[in-house]
């Protein structure tokens, strides 16, 4: 049976660890948002109106540490930190237009 590891855990189905790294509430949206290039916190917060601070922080972080966001800090005052997709970040565009041009079927007129 394969295997597969992410950031020390196993997962027995591909599906199943892409899932992980896209799933839940926000992930997906902050993947797809970044689609454009970097943004700032504030602009992520933004346009992520419901969110909260404290869970955007743990969004960004999850997706800093499975190799999807990087997180740029630039040493001013007051402090200046952007996130951007990495190349691994890149690769689940597709996955996300798929999911886009499918969610957009049930668009209420």
């Amino acid at each position: 049976m394969k295997r597969y590891n992410l950031n020390g855990t196993f997962y027995y189905c591909p599906v199943d660890l892409t899932l992980h790294i896209v799933g839940g509430r926000w992930k997906g949206i902050v993947i797809w948002n970044l689609r454009e290039g970097k943004k700032r916190f504030s602009e992520l917060k933004r346009i992520l109106v419901t969110i909260n601070d404290k869970m955007l922080s743990q969004v960004l972080r999850e997706l800093e540490e499975q190799g999807v966001v990087n997180r740029k800090v630039y040493e001013v005052v007051p402090p200046k930190v952007e996130y951007s997709l990495t190349e691994e970040g890149m690769k689940l565009l597709p996955i996300m237009q798929a999911m886009s041009e499918y969610g957009g079927k049930f668009e209420i007129e």
